[in-house]
């Protein structure tokens, strides 16, 4: 198949998702019907606003695959099974059908707090749904093992459902060069960022001191974020992984430049920040943030620290929430 099919194809499923959007019932948030939902859970059907998608987020993928409607690239088979459920009132005729008389739902403005408690009844204990329906056998800390830091090893929940997330960060880890041996003549490395509470890592790339990941990696950015971690870890099948280098990312270059010029995708291709190569960071070049295509990119080239030798490039995409 062609590119040119191949774009067909994607625009027609991104029209398909439009359509469904822009029915009446999917325009009100599925769980506290605030207005105009621009995100939506791809695995369980619904259309949610940004405030509960932070929420559904936490939850973990396994429970709910956060998507936004007009930002992310969707498959044909996440819109489809978007159509198959029918919308937000279909599903909360399955998710709610036992919602209990006079029992409130959040509203717009309800707290983080009254949020995530309802979400989760609805969707992750699912104490609403004919009993009969019911997929959920473990109502234990347990259902929160792959939540981004939903949970902790001792079995307490962390505040992660109640953060407020000011965006998503989308980080492509295009490849390294010439990175430490850690092994008897080569390594198999994987890349982890952390940010906060969450990690995401690449896929191991057995026995290549220069591998190609071109693998995308995504984080919520909280509205209090610190620098974004990165650490090339080479896998080891007996003994504990060894480190082969790390470096930061200054990410509030590309996030303010973002805020100050606004939407990009009514702005032309132009730069809108840069973050400066010097002796406090581990940038191999100074490196831009740009509005590109109607979307806000910063390709970063890090020379690991903590390490004889290495480097990586990525490059980053920053979708804002409140678009």
């Amino acid at each position: 198949m062609s590119a040119g099919h191949g774009d067909t194809g994607a625009s027609a499923t991104m029209a398909k998702l439009k359509e469904l959007l822009h029915r009446s019932e999917n325009r009100i948030c599925a769980d506290c019907s605030a207005p105009d939902p621009k995100w939506a859970s791809a695995n369980i059907g619904v259309f949610i606003c940004v405030k509960c998608s932070g929420v559904h987020r936490s939850l973990g993928t396994h429970i709910s695959k956060v998507l936004s409607a007009t930002l992310d690239k969707w498959t044909e088979n996440e819109v489809e099974s978007m159509i198959e459920v029918g919308g937000n009132s279909n599903a909360n005729s399955i998710y709610e059908a036992f919602l209990p008389e006079g029992y409130q739902k959040p509203h717009p403005d309800s707290s983080p707090e009254e949020r995530e408690k309802f979400i989760r009844l609805k969707y992750e204990l699912q104490e609403f749904l004919k009993p009969s329906l019911r997929i959920v056998s473990h109502q234990t800390s347990d259902s929160g093992k792959h939540a981004g830091g939903a949970s902790h090893s001792d079995g307490s929940k962390s505040e992660i459902g109640m953060i407020e997330f000011i965006g998503i960060l989308n980080v492509k880890v295009i490849g390294g060069t010439n990175l430490a041996i850690r092994d008897m003549s080569s390594s198999d490395p994987y890349v982890v960022l952390t940010l906060g509470h969450q990690k995401a890592q690449t896929s191991v790339i057995k026995g290549n001191l220069n591998p190609v990941w071109n693998e995308e990696l995504k984080l919520s950015v909280p509205r209090q974020y610190g620098p974004l971690k990165l650490q090339v870890f080479d896998h080891d099948m007996v003994s504990k992984d060894d480190l082969m280098g790390e470096a930061e990312i200054d990410l509030q270059t590309m996030i303010n430049a973002a805020a100050a010029f606004g939407d990009p995708e009514l702005l032309g291709d132009i730069q809108i920040g840069r973050w400066l190569k010097s002796d406090d960071n581990a940038l191999v070049r100074d490196s831009a943030a740009v509005v590109a295509g109607g979307k806000v990119k910063q390709g970063v080239g890090l020379k690991l620290q903590h390490t004889e030798s290495g480097e990586l490039e990525l490059e980053m995409e920053w979708m804002p929430l409140n678009m």
